[in-house]
């Protein structure tokens, strides 16, 4: 009986200490770069960058989506914004390098109040809230929840309202008591890996992905069983919440600007940014011919001018939309040629 127990066991074993394993190699690869700050029990991490003398925009703080961390939105907007603006980018509660806190922080809204404590340790009385996918919903819930805060709002490509269907099945799993564990201890680095550069490449399509994005913005850290349980629980969570919330976004007054592309099939902008330009009186709402899922990454000047205009300068966004059309049109172009002269692989991709 040991050892057919020591011939289940070990595998077990050998695959949770291999997860292990990879997950501190992970956080060496990338480590923290921001500072982990007490708001009441738990911790939040952010990079914070102080209002230069040369400032011309409010503060600015920075949501990233699911699955992803602080350096994510820093990749797209850091370099651009440097000697603009104070900003504060983020790692969600459970994300990157913060603490999960309480079981409020599975939801937008518990989110939204960690952003705003965060806020007020460092000194940053109101803001505009940049949110992107996942970030939009908690973005919404920030205007919503905390408008004396909230100095205007940006979504980018916003996950914010009810859809048909529900959550792919592995976050289901990842979520389910004893094999939830189990699933996230033991397989998910594994396959995490294996579907990283796919998934990546996808979360841009049709758009091209940047060569150095797995690089500089380290989506493996996703990947650890802590992570990814609670990267999950928001994914499943977040249908329901929205159902809820989302007939209370019309409390918002904020100056507030939706940038979606016509060809985002991660998150459908004909439920989402069209809800929310319905729903929030004022708003402006901005489609991109041929963009994808990620403006923040491949219509940065659209999304920076949009942060102008809330701040109260004159700017034309359709004509900017316009100039960022032509550019994607081009590259767009360029790929589809690229891709047609090179030839067949010789192994086919991994799923």
């Amino acid at each position: 009986m040991f050892a057919i127990l020591s011939a289940f066991l070990a595998p077990i074993a050998v695959a949770i200490g291999y997860s292990a394993y990879k997950a501190r190699e992970f956080e060496r690869a990338y480590p923290n770069i921001g500072e982990l700050t007490d708001i009441g029990g738990y911790r939040m991490n952010a990079v914070h960058i102080p209002r230069p003398l040369t400032a011309d925009l409010p503060p600015l703080v920075f949501v990233h989506g699911a699955s992803g961390n602080l350096l994510d939105q820093m990749g797209a907007f850091l370099a651009p914004l440097q000697g603009r603006a104070e900003m504060l980018f983020i790692d969600r509660p459970g994300h990157g390098y913060s603490e999960r806190g309480g079981p409020d922080n599975a939801l937008p809204s518990g989110q939204a109040d960690a952003i705003a404590q965060l806020m007020e340790r460092k000194g940053i009385m109101e803001a505009i809230i940049v949110g992107h996918s996942f970030g939009g919903a908690v973005a919404a819930a920030f205007g919503v929840r905390h408008p004396e805060r909230t100095k205007g709002l940006l979504f980018l490509a916003p996950a914010t309202h009810p859809w048909p269907g529900g959550v792919d099945w592995y976050y289901r799993v990842a979520t389910a008591p004893l094999i939830g564990w189990l699933f996230n201890h033991m397989l998910v680095i594994p396959l995490g890996m294996r579907r990283l550069e796919r998934g990546t490449r996808n979360v841009f399509r049709p758009n091209a992905r940047p060569r150095d994005y797995i690089s500089k913005t380290a989506p493996s850290l996703v990947l650890r069983p802590d992570t990814f349980y609670n990267n999950a629980r928001d994914f499943v969570g977040l249908l329901g919440y929205v159902k809820k919330h989302s007939p209370f976004y019309n409390r918002i007054k904020a100056p507030t600007v939706i940038i979606t592309g016509d060809s985002d099939d991660i998150v459908w902008e004909h439920l989402h940014s069209q809800g929310l330009a319905r729903d929030i009186s004022g708003s402006e709402l901005v489609k991109v011919k041929g963009l994808g899922h990620k403006p923040d990454y491949l219509a940065t000047d659209l999304a920076i001018a949009a942060l102008e205009k809330i701040a109260g300068k004159p700017r034309d966004l359709r004509a900017v939309a316009a100039m960022v059309e032509e550019r994607l049109a081009a590259a767009n172009g360029a790929q589809a040629f690229e891709q047609a002269s090179s030839p067949a692989p010789a192994v086919a991709e991994v799923c």
